[in-house]
C-alpha cells in the first residue's frame, strides 16, 4: 500500500513540469514531508469542457483531500478507507469503477515512505519496524497513477461553494524487486509521454491499464529513515534524510 508520502513542490513549478493550462489551487499547500491520508494534495486532472463545448479537455492543477469519497456514498467518512486502489481490480470494484473510466489524475510526490518488518519485536510482541523513503534516484518528481471523485455534500446547499468534495486515491500495484523486499505493494506510477493518454477522459477504459507500469528497475532507491514519521504531527525535510545505519532497528 501506500499509506504516507512526501511532497514538497511548488505550484508554479507543477505547473510548468506537467504543462498545466489552468491552476485551480486557491491558497497553496505548505511542503509536506508527511502527508497522510485525508489531508490536502496536489493533483493534476484533466476536465472534460461543457456539452455544448468542441473544446478539448482542460489540464488543471487542484488540491483534492487523499481518501476517495465515490458520488454514491452516503457518508463521506468512507474515504479514510479509501486511500488506495489495487490495479488488479479498480476497473471492476464499485468504489473505484466510475472514476477508473473518467476520472483519473496525476499525484506528484518527491517519494513515499513504506515501513519494513525487522526480526526485532516491542515490548508488547509485534515486530518492530523500520521506516524507509523510497524516491526516484535523480530525485525528479513521482507522478503516482491516481483517481479523483466529487462527492456532492446533501446537507449544503446549492449557494455554498463547499458543497462539492473533491477527494482521491492512489493506485498500487505489485513491488518492483529492487524495493519488493521492504513491501509487497507500490503506487503506479505514470511515465511522462503517457500523462495525456492516462488523464484523457476520452481514452477508452480498455487502453487505460497499459499505461501503468511499476517503475523501470533500478529508477527508485530506497534507504532508512528516522521513525518520526510515523507520528503525522511530525513534518520536515529532516523526515526524508537518510539514517546512519547504526541508529536503524535493522
Amino acid at each position: 500500500m501506500c499509506g504516507r508520502y512526501a511532497s514538497s513542490r511548488q505550484p508554479d513549478d507543477l505547473v510548468e513540469e506537467f504543462e498545466v493550462v489552468e491552476s485551480r489551487v486557491e491558497k497553496p499547500l505548505e511542503p509536506d514531508f508527511n502527508v497522510a491520508p485525508t489531508k490536502d494534495v496536489y493533483a493534476v486532472v484533466e476536465r472534460p469542457p461543457s456539452r455544448d463545448s468542441d473544446e478539448p479537455p482542460t489540464r488543471q492543477l487542484r488540491t483534492l483531500r487523499w481518501g476517495l469519497v465515490p458520488s454514491w456514498a452516503k457518508d463521506p467518512s468512507i474515504g479514510s478507507r479509501m486511500i488506495n486502489a489495487r490495479m488488479e481490480t479498480v476497473a471492476e470494484k464499485p468504489s473505484f469503477r466510475r472514476a477508473f473510466a473518467k476520472r483519473r489524475c496525476l499525484l506528484p510526490a518527491d517519494g513515499y515512505f513504506e515501513w519494513y518488518e525487522t526480526a526485532g519485536s516491542t515490548t508488547g510482541g509485534k515486530p518492530r519496524k523500520q521506516p524507509f523513503f523510497i524516491r526516484p534516484k535523480d530525485h525528479g518528481t513521482l507522478a503516482m497513477a491516481g483517481l479523483y471523485e466529487i462527492w456532492r455534500d446533501p446537507t449544503r446547499g446549492d449557494d455554498d461553494p463547499a458543497r462539492f468534495r473533491w477527494t482521491c486515491t492512489v493506485i498500487t500495484t505489485d513491488a518492483e524487486d529492487d524495493v519488493g523486499r521492504i513491501h509487497d505493494r507500490m503506487p503506479l506510477m505514470v511515465e511522462p509521454d503517457r500523462w495525456g493518454r492516462w488523464l484523457d477522459p476520452t481514452t477508452p477504459p480498455d487502453a487505460l491499464l497499459g499505461l501503468l507500469v511499476p517503475a523501470a528497475p533500478g529508477r527508485l532507491e530506497a534507504y532508512p529513515v528516522s521513525a518520526a514519521v510515523g507520528n503525522v504531527r511530525n513534518n520536515g525535510p529532516e523526515l526524508i534524510e537518510p539514517l546512519p545505519l547504526e541508529e536503524t532497528l535493522l
